[in-house]
């Protein structure tokens, strides 16, 4: 096969939703990268994400940016992201009854209620700056739900899981420091809650999994406050980007904003119709178990492989382009915004159900919003979204 084209998605200046990744991807099937090889297209991403030849390539993230030591590397290599095999599977066993669907959507009206009571901070003013007064208390105050963490404790936990969530993006050699403070002391935290539940469990996340830590599954105490952290960070990090990712979607397309706000009950579809055409994970990642031939391309044993999110998202050859971003369409091919295979997305059903809830009442709440200048963005590679997103809608009342 032809050499492919080289996206250097290092760059912070590189975009992997802009036009010269499509034009890449009108040429084949994959790219080269700075991390290795990039797939383009929907067919042959989707395939990879189930292929067993591949194994999860996380791991390799802090070799990938010269960190070959430190607290943070150690870390990294012991979460849900990194591990692969046995101790993937067992770690998702024991996490997972917490994220059942069933156990989600109970919470759906605290979900609701406490958008309500975000949106009422500022409704009245016709102004917001929707990273920090809507999204990162939004995404925060839920995790704290979930892992039953006092409310009044999600500013110190956001703050942590913001640094921490730099450990996503491409300039994490740059940031290693504040991600090395707030890895610290998230973990610190972390550990005296542990303490607390086992001295007075609850019925919460944290309980439940100090039950396993104390039963037969030996989960470690070292593996139980690595997987609260994650969770802590991961949680927060991706829900809040994809929030700001949204609304600067449909800022771009007002028609599906009112149509929102006049049926809400599309905003699950919604939230899939986002996740596919601007994730905040813009790339997943694998690695070659053994010499593997790839539709004609030799990948090594230990080679990486990057699917684009967004590329394979929009691929016109799967997803009807001619129909671009349309949140009535319920027969898309299922996007890679929560990965794929074994390593699909824990928490999915949390970031689907809290933005199903949110969106429909922020278009029932500000329909004419509009963008109050540029704001601040995260490079759009690695994990993105707003750092700052100011917005201008008609007041209420």
């Amino acid at each position: 096969m032809a050499a492919p084209r080289f996206l250097d998605l290092a760059d912070p200046a590189f975009d992997v939703t802009a036009s010269a990744v499509h034009a890449a991807r009108d040429e084949s099937w994959v790219a080269e990268t700075p991390y290795g090889w990039a797939i383009l297209r929907f067919e042959e991403g989707t395939a990879l994400l189930k292929d067993r030849r591949f194994r999860q390539g996380n791991d390799k993230w802090p070799d990938q940016n010269g960190i070959h030591d430190g607290p943070w590397r150690e870390w990294w290599q012991e979460t849900l992201l990194s591990l692969d095999g046995d101790d993937h599977l067992r770690l998702r066993r024991l996490l997972g009854p917490a994220f059942r669907m069933k156990t989600i959507e109970a919470m759906r009206p605290r979900f609701q209620a406490l958008a309500n009571e975000l949106i009422d901070g500022f409704a009245g003013r016709g102004e917001v700056e929707f990273v920090s007064e809507f999204a990162e208390p939004y995404s925060s105050r839920i995790l704290c739900m979930l892992l039953g963490l006092p409310d009044d404790e999600w500013p110190r936990v956001a703050h942590w899981a913001d640094d921490l969530g730099k450990s996503f993006g491409i300039n994490v050699r740059r940031d290693l420091p504040r991600i090395e403070a707030a890895l610290e002391g998230l973990t610190g935290y972390i550990e005296q809650v542990v303490a607390d539940r086992q001295a007075q469990p609850r019925d919460d996340l944290v309980s439940t999994l100090i039950a396993a830590h104390e039963g037969s599954d030996a989960l470690s105490r070292r593996e139980l406050s690595v997987a609260l952290v994650f969770l802590a960070f991961a949680g927060m990090e991706t829900t809040r980007n994809q929030l700001g990712l949204a609304v600067q979607t449909f800022l771009a397309h007002p028609e599906q904003w009112r149509l929102m706000a006049e049926r809400p009950e599309l905003g699950a579809r919604a939230v899939e119709e986002v996740m596919r055409v601007n994730p905040t994970v813009t790339w997943v990642t694998r690695e070659a178990r053994e010499d593997v031939d790839l539709h004609g391309l030799r990948i090594p044993a230990g080679g990486i492989v990057q699917v684009l999110s967004h590329a394979t998202g929009t691929d016109p050859r799967a997803m009807a382009e001619h129909v671009p971003f349309d949140i009535t369409v319920d027969d898309r091919p299922l996007h890679s915004g929560f990965g794929g295979g074994v390593h699909h997305c824990l928490g999915h059903f949390v970031a689907r159900t809290d933005m199903a809830v949110a969106l429909p009442l922020l278009a029932q709440r500000m329909p004419d919003v509009e963008a109050a200048g540029p704001g601040e963005w995260l490079p759009v590679s690695g994990n993105t979204g707003p750092i700052r997103f100011p917005l201008w809608f008609t007041p209420e009342g």
